[in-house]
């Protein structure tokens, strides 16, 4: 295989495209390269057509690896595991486009692999990896009616720019991902600050414009190196056995397909499709599954002629009316918000939970560790079609649901600092028929009013449809589930009065122009503003309280230099307060702390501790505190946690006392007025000042021949009188004070250190 590499500048950064060095036994790969960010593409299909597959068997799998960001996984087995949901998500993104591009009735077993190796942290890999795919597909052997080509596309002051990188997306007002084929836009997926119809068409109409030099590219390198694609034969029509099937079915199935509940014209259809295997039995033996499919078809051709010549929908809706709709608040007692949210046969109950700062979700990523506030997952239950399942884990259908509604909901939410919750929603489909994503959406929006979560606005979602037969075209507002699947687009739009949030399109045909871009995008807002108009007649602005269910959070600020005495020794002070109130304490570097409780009184008795220990002594303040060590010179008291000062033997009491223990003892609780604190923490107490304050008895001590109550006698004070009269101030007198362990005037915030003092160091 002949090696070949092509580079262009693409959205101010060089993008190679390299192939014929690496995986060379795949059907087609692809090295591709934006900036320091690679990916390696591949596709392989076995050639052999599955007679019985009751699809296509395609797989499409993105993958990031650590190695890539030169980091190790953290998990155990330092190995990357599960997909994550950025993995997932973008398997959906290239799986979406391509799929519909390969031949009716290809059956074999083909699968797509996107593998990020090198992350630069300025280039995401998962736009580059469609385009690699894409490519990929596009010069190997298996048949496809590509190239496709995939752009990110982003806005900044009001101006597109293609491509932005991760710092340009956080101030971007846009970031949409277009996939593009021959004939124009084919895929769309991403979110928005709440912008105006007009301008996203301008975003589409801008990608498909810097997509250009893109197809250049792909079609260059399919010129030179493309390989032949295998023949593909799509099934021979029988025309006799379709012509026999019409004539006993076509007009049983068009009257079946017109019931307007769907159980009810599910079962009809599956008569229809019944009778009419037993009436062609004996004509043709051993074909029940080919006529079944054959008559299947018939609701679709009968459906889509029905839109298109009379502007009528299968359940007599007009084209761009929405289905009725029933609203019921907190119908979950102890959920913090709740909604039962029904729109036609599609229902959705959502619960929104309320957490605290450490119920947040951590995800390793390439570039790191990221932490998500606000969680939306979506439960697509078995029953919700009538059918039965094994209950697993999240799919790829529930995990892009529940990111396109998180993405249209996240332009509401209060900022952290105003609202310090983590939120979670969760959709739980009871029902289905068609836009049960958008009803999570309209779900999730009341929920979060429900529980009293201030929101700047409510946000609704509705999924439009397309039926085009040649020159006639059709727009469906609120698209049922048959709707969906005979249709020629799948088109959900979220937002507000103002603007779109989040959107998401994929088309089964070859591409759409800009005029039916504008109705379809005019049509989907005056949809949503008559869901809103019926939501806001419900609930129009959020609770004025939370839920008496959820925690109460209160956020504290402290000094960040005390955030080391907060916390304790291996954190025995946090856990020392959530022990003893129940709450939980976060702290946060900059001194945010952060208290969650049940209620508001536990919540305070935290916030008192966390006070306490973070107290800062004012002079003049008084305390009760504990004597916690006791010295020749005076008593250590500690008035807070890990906060001890000094009270000098001289404070204790009025007049002289020779002892400490005479006054106090270890373990006391004493009243202690704050006389000094010095620059470096250390705190002077008086015992004897915070009793005169409170009005109770001070102690005394004896009392010198002049009177003096201040220690006048000699204990050691320079300016006290000695037992004898007054001491010289002589070299023996320092040599004999020498010879005493020091210790400093006061205590500090801190706990205090062990060892005796001179108390002439600590006189008055």
């Amino acid at each position: 295989m002949t090696h070949i590499v092509k580079s262009i500048e693409f959205g101010g950064t060089t993008l190679t495209i390299e192939t014929g060095k690496v995986a060379k036994q795949a059907n087609g790969s692809i090295f591709i390269t934006y900036g320091d960010t690679s990916v390696l593409c591949t596709i392989c299909s076995t050639g052999k057509p599955k007679p019985n597959a009751p699809f296509f068997p395609l797989m499409c799998d993105y993958q990031e690896k650590f190695y890539a960001a030169g980091r190790i996984p953290g998990s155990y087995f330092r190995r990357e595991g599960r997909p994550t949901e950025k993995e997932v998500l973008t398997s959906r993104l290239i799986d979406r486009p391509a799929r519909p591009l390969f031949p009716d009735g290809f059956m074999c077993d083909t699968q797509l692999i996107a593998t990020t190796m090198s992350f630069d942290k300025v280039n995401d890999g998962d736009v580059i990896g469609m385009l690699g795919a894409f490519t990929a597909v596009a010069i190997s052997d298996v048949p496809w009616a590509g190239p496709v080509v995939a752009v990110r596309v982003g806005m900044i002051d009001g101006k597109f720019i293609a491509n932005p990188t991760f710092a340009e997306r956080e101030e971007s007002d846009l970031d949409l991902v277009v996939a593009i084929g021959p004939k124009g836009v084919v895929m769309v997926e991403g979110e928005a600050k709440f912008i105006a119809e007009e301008v996203i068409v301008d975003a589409l109409l801008f990608a498909d414009d810097v997509a250009k030099p893109l197809f250049a590219l792909v079609n260059e390198l399919v010129a030179e190196i493309g390989k032949p694609k295998f023949s593909h034969t799509p099934k021979a029509v029988d025309e006799e056995l379709v012509a026999a099937c019409r004539e006993v079915a076509f007009d049983k199935m068009a009257t079946a397909a017109t019931i307007p509940t769907k159980m009810e014209r599910y079962a009809a259809t599956d008569l229809v499709k019944k009778n009419a295997v037993a009436d062609l039995a004996e004509r043709f033996p051993d074909r029940a599954g080919d006529i079944k499919g054959i008559v299947g078809g018939f609701k679709s051709e009968f459906c889509r002629n029905q839109i298109i010549e009379t502007r009528t929908r299968l359940d007599g809706r007009k084209l761009d009316q929405v289905r009725e709709i029933s609203i019921e608040l907190g119908v979950l007692a102890r959920a913090h918000g709740s909604v039962l949210f029904t729109r036609g046969e599609t229902q959705a109950i959502v619960a929104l939970t309320l957490g605290t700062g450490s119920d947040d979700q951590r995800m390793e990523l390439l570039g790191g560790m990221s932490n998500r506030r606000f969680m939306l997952h979506y439960n697509f239950l078995p029953f919700s079609v009538g059918e039965v399942k094994f209950l697993r884990g999240a799919g790829r259908r529930e995990i892009g649901h529940g990111q396109l509604a998180r993405r249209g909901l996240k332009p509401i939410l209060p900022s952290e600092e105003v609202f310090p919750y983590v939120l979670r929603s969760v959709a739980e489909i009871t029902e289905s028929n068609g836009s049960s994503s958008m009803a999570t959406v309209c779900g999730t929006s009341l929920a979060m009013m429900d529980a009293g979560v201030p929101v700047s606005d409510a946000v609704a979602g509705i999924a439009m449809g397309l039926i085009k037969e040649g020159d006639k075209v059709a727009v469906l507002s609120d698209i049922l589930g048959d709707e969906d699947h005979f249709g020629d687009m799948d088109f959900k739009v979220v937002g507000n009065s103002e603007g779109i949030s989040s959107l998401q399109m994929d088309i089964k045909i070859d591409g759409l122009d800009r005029q039916i871009l504008i109705d379809a995008l005019a049509q989907a807002r005056a949809g949503r503003l008559h869901i809103l108009a019926k939501m806001n007649d419900v609930l129009a602005r959020p609770r004025p309280d939370i839920s008496e269910h959820a925690p109460r959070i209160f956020t504290i600020l402290i000094d960040p230099d005390r955030i080391r005495d907060l916390i304790g020794p291996g954190g025995k002070h946090i856990r020392g307060i959530v022990s003893a109130t129940g709450a939980q304490v976060n702290v946060e570097d900059d001194g945010t702390v952060k208290v969650a409780a049940t209620d508001n009184e536990t919540a305070m008795k935290a916030i008192d501790l966390v006070r306490m220990y973070t107290a800062q002594p004012e002079v003049g303040q008084d305390y009760e505190g504990t004597v916690v060590r006791i010295a020749d010179f005076g008593a250590f008291v500690q008035i807070a946690p890990g906060m001890d000062g000094l009270c000098h033997i001289s404070e204790l009491a009025d007049g002289r006392v020779d002892r400490v223990i005479d006054i106090v003892q270890m373990g006391d609780v004493i009243k202690v007025r704050v006389l000094n604190v010095e620059r470096n923490g250390k705190i002077r107490l008086s015992h004897r000042e915070a009793m005169r304050a409170a009005g109770l008895p001070v102690p005394q001590g004896k009392q010198s021949e002049g009177g003096d109550d201040g220690g006048g006698e000699n204990r050691g004070g320079r300016g006290g009188g000695a037992r004898g009269g007054q001491r010289p101030r002589g070299r023996d007198n320092e040599s004999r004070r020498s010879r005493r362990p020091r210790d400093d005037e006061g205590g500090q915030a801190q706990a205090s250190s062990d060892g005796g003092g001179d108390p002439a160091s600590s006189a008055n």
